[in-house]
């Protein structure tokens, strides 16, 4: 039996990737599958992750990638021993959108994406992308979060080296548009399957319904991996 891990991203704020996330953790629990639902959050808190949340204990703005490469290795080979059948992870894997706020080129992407596809065998992987047009998406995160939130994501890209053009709203879209490209151009070198989703043609329970049917094909029917 072979774990597989669930790797829910977004493009942007406000496309519903967390909703998501947690909906695919409940339905596969529901299932009678172990689940492990590793939030947003959680990257600081988890044991495996340790190293993560000491270099930013120590003073680090960023975390190094072979960090979070090994990290991830660790991570995986935990819930292997374990016998989890599913991990859903809010955006984890592959940490595209802070590798590039970080400062790393593509070049140096594609190498980190070499190297997690490795760490992460021989867990099967499904990465599902939520996506939306940029602005609208922000828009609806500014609805969700308040005004204040907006001036607080605008200054979070623009004190990172690798997002420093951003300045204002339509400087953060059009970042966010060229991390969109990004994303598709390395998963595509990936073998992990892919479940691209609209979240401006998909409502929430439109997307859950996608999920799960993509899920229950690339695993059988009963939701619990094959042997």
């Amino acid at each position: 039996m072979t774990t597989h891990l669930i790797s829910v991203i977004g493009s942007s704020p406000g496309v519903g990737k967390s909703t998501l996330c947690r909906s695919v953790a409940q339905w596969l629990t529901g299932v009678g599958a172990s689940v492990d639902h590793f939030e947003e959050a959680d990257i600081l808190t988890r044991s495996a992750f340790q190293p993560v949340a000491e270099e930013f204990a120590g003073g680090a703005s960023a975390v190094r990638p072979a960090t979070l490469v090994e990290c991830t290795r660790a991570y995986v080979a935990e819930s292997l021993a374990a016998g989890t059948d599913y991990l859903v992870t809010d955006a984890l894997l592959p940490f595209i959108p802070s590798l590039v706020a970080w400062g790393h080129d593509e070049e140096a992407l594609v190498h980190v994406m070499e190297e997690l596809v490795l760490a992460v065998e021989p867990a099967k992987v499904t990465v599902v992308y939520v996506h939306d047009n940029p602005e609208t998406a922000l828009r609806r995160a500014v609805e969700r979060e308040g005004a204040a939130w907006e001036d607080w994501y605008v200054r979070k890209l623009a004190g990172s080296p690798g997002t420093r053009a951003v300045h204002d709203f339509s400087s953060a879209a059009a970042h966010l548009r060229f991390e969109a490209d990004l994303t598709v151009r390395l998963l595509a070198r990936t073998p992990w399957h892919v479940l691209s989703l609209d979240a401006g043609t998909l409502d929430a329970q439109q997307a859950h319904a996608h999920t799960q049917r993509y899920l229950m094909d690339v695993r059988g029917p009963s939701g619990r991996p094959s042997t």
